[in-house]
């Protein structure tokens, strides 16, 4: 007997749902993104032997005891998820191809099956053969876990009731399908609807789900933005696949604080953990150069000291180039336009070229010093001082402000063996003003007074 057939017409985009198509999406604003979907009705729910009997309950009758979480070797991922992988937690990792999402996570399933979880790592892109091929280049060809090579979301939901793992990874929840539904793997419905039955079992059954997502071109996460809503943590690897570093990136974390980062090394056996991550970014400490500054950054919890790097040049085209890497592009021209009127100097006729070293990407507003210090440096074709380092958010009015975090920001520039910091007017009742770092403090109020200090 065939099944009735529904139309509906959802958005690539946010996944709302019309009963008609539009042109615009009236949830996201994407213009064509509206694509017809058929779905079919059933008088058996497909999620049946997931189906429970709640009853609603007292707030006070609740236990809140803190949850069992899981750990790795990997001390900074750990962080990143809040301590740890928490039980019946779900959690997406998005990254670009072939940045390492699948070794990292195979890597962390070793580990967590030889610390006593039953683990079981699901692919719908690689063959049994191929997993068993990097788990031999990254050493954990002998770790207990178990893999299984399946798209068919309800034939999983069966071996996952039957085989009762702890952790399961979904490798990626853009191959996964269900019979239900007409649509391709990929689709919108798709991802939408296998996702919603893996959180169900999570939920319902307290087992961990963590999901490898694929990005779009424009570096967003692949399918439904309702993906992002329906998971417990956000992941982001990030990373220039040529460089050797890899960053771990919690946008969103019900478990912990979001923002967090972990820093790793891509080696020839898997992925490794970067001991001091802020020697990592600082390249030519020891032999200042022409445009070049040190600013202390606050990823999370963590603080990074980076190198940043300008290029200040007289233009020979009639509208003066602005290029900027590591930074939003318009922040860049906006504290131009602060330097330019307040700074008392004139770049309207330079091209301008900015940089973070690494490859780091930033959007702080403790940078803001430091970058007008690198565009005098190289404006004034001047080096800045040895082991002097910035710290100040840059107002409109040519102001200095203080960032948040002052005293561990301080405490990682003296544990690296950095002489001066030259930050904001530290206020009276701050105090990490009043505190002795071992590094000579230089207030600097206004962005004209930069100069002054520097050279």
């Amino acid at each position: 007997m065939n099944k009735k057939l529904k139309t509906a017409y959802v958005c690539g985009s946010c996944g709302q749902d019309y009963s008609k198509w539009h042109g615009k999406c009236e949830s996201c604003g994407v213009w064509d993104s509206i694509t017809e979907i058929k779905i079919a009705k059933s008088s058996s729910s497909k999620t049946a032997v997931l189906r429970g009997c709640s009853q609603p309950a007292a707030l006070s009758s609740c236990a809140a005891s803190d949850a069992i979480r899981t750990i790795s070797k990997f001390n900074d991922v750990d962080r990143v998820l809040g301590g740890g992988l928490v039980g019946g937690g779900f959690v997406l990792l998005a990254g670009d191809p072939g940045i390492g999402k699948s070794t990292l996570l195979l890597q962390l399933m070793a580990q967590w099956g030889e610390s006593g979880a039953k683990v079981l790592y699901v692919s719908g892109e690689e063959s049994a053969e191929q997993i068993m091929m990097r788990a031999g280049r990254i050493g954990v060809e002998t770790a207990p876990l178990d893999v299984l090579t399946e798209t068919d979301i309800e034939h999983l939901l069966a071996v996952f009731s039957n085989s009762k793992p702890q952790i399961i990874v979904i490798d990626s929840i853009q191959t996964m399908f269900s019979s239900s539904l007409e649509s391709a793997p990929g689709s919108v419905s798709q991802i939408r609807e296998c996702a919603a039955m893996l959180l169900r079992y999570a939920k319902t059954e307290n087992v961990s789900v963590l999901l490898i997502g694929h990005v779009t071109k424009e570096g967003g996460i692949a399918g439904p933005r309702v993906l992002e809503h329906m998971v417990d943590t956000v992941l982001q690897f990030e990373g220039d696949g040529r460089l050797n570093y890899r960053i771990l990136r919690s946008i969103k974390n019900r478990f912990g604080p979001a923002g967090e980062i972990a820093l790793l090394t891509m080696t020839d056996s898997g992925l490794a953990q970067t001991k001091n991550a802020s020697e990592f970014f600082l390249m030519n400490r020891e032999s200042p150069q022409t445009g070049t500054s040190i600013a202390a950054l606050l990823e999370g919890t963590r603080v990074l000291v980076v190198e940043l790097q300008a290029l200040v040049t007289r233009s020979h085209f009639g509208l003066p180039q602005r290029v900027a890497s590591g930074i939003n592009p318009k922040k860049l021209s906006l504290l131009l336009a602060v330097i330019e009127k307040y700074g008392g100097i004139s770049m309207g006729d330079h091209d301008v070229f900015f940089n973070i070293a690494g490859g780091l990407s930033v959007s702080e507003p403790a940078a803001d010093l430091a970058i007008a210090a690198a565009l005098f440096s190289s404006f004034r074709n001047k080096p800045l001082r040895k082991n002097l380092a910035f710290i100040g958010e840059l107002g409109l009015g040519g102001e200095i402000r203080p960032v948040n975090n002052m005293t561990a920001r301080l405490k990682e520039l003296s544990g690296l063996g950095f002489k001066e910091c030259v930050l904001p007017q530290p206020p009276k009742s701050a105090d990490w003003g009043k505190q002795n770092y071992g590094i000579h403090l230089v207030p600097c109020s206004r962005v004209n007074d930069i100069q002054g200090i520097l050279f």
